[in-house]
């Protein structure tokens, strides 16, 4: 794993999530913690409105946090209620923690190359409907990021658990002096509750 962020998953203390939170995100240990006792794989799909921030950070930390933690049969994937482009934002703000980005295409949905680790496949990103072929369609949780995406998805077919663990988005920051801190700081707010859920793993 990159130096950098091995040291940020080091730094990050969980004993620092509160209460609340830790219930918030104790049925996703649960849903991984089972799939290990079966031996299946699992497969987590991050949903919010626009997959372009939140859900895109929590899919590629959770996958870091996986591999961080030794667990090889976790398959991470991220979309929306609809289709946008991932945030320019999200990519500089997760170049600055140690991550290896590459733009694959020019496009008004740009697909990213996201790397943690030499030798571990890249994280695929870019825009997409929660249903996208790219995205699992059964034996997968369902993770809510974003208030509307909980409301606009009461369903999400194929989804074996629907889990909504929701967070402040960072576009309310956009074109502020507080912006580049509000992604820096969000970002690491993810990966602390899903270092949180990890680690609580049993493997």
């Amino acid at each position: 794993m990159n130096l950098k962020i091995k040291e940020i998953i080091a730094q990050l203390s969980t004993e620092n999530i509160s209460e609340e939170r830790k219930n918030i995100l104790q049925p996703l240990v649960e849903f991984i913690q089972n799939k290990i006792s079966k031996n299946e794989e699992i497969r987590l799909n991050f949903i919010c409105t626009h997959n372009s921030r939140r859900s895109h950070l929590s899919q590629i930390w959770a996958q870091t946090m996986a591999s961080f933690f030794g667990m090889k049969n976790v398959f991470c994937y991220s979309g929306g209620t609809e289709a946008t482009a991932m945030f320019p934002k999200v990519a500089e703000t997760l170049t600055n923690q140690g991550f290896e980005i590459l733009k694959l295409s020019e496009t008004e949905n740009p697909v990213y190359a996201v790397k943690f680790a030499e030798n571990e496949h890249a994280i695929i990103c870019f825009s997409k409907k929660y249903d996208d072929d790219f995205n699992p369609k059964s034996e997968f949780v369902a993770i809510l990021t974003c208030d509307s995406a909980d409301e606009n998805c009461p369903i999400v077919y194929g989804a074996e658990a629907r889990i909504p663990i929701k967070y402040k988005d960072p576009k309310s920051s956009d074109g502020t002096p507080e912006m580049n801190e509000t992604y820096f700081n969000r970002s690491l707010e993810i990966a602390t509750e899903l270092k949180f859920v990890f680690e609580n793993i049993k493997i």
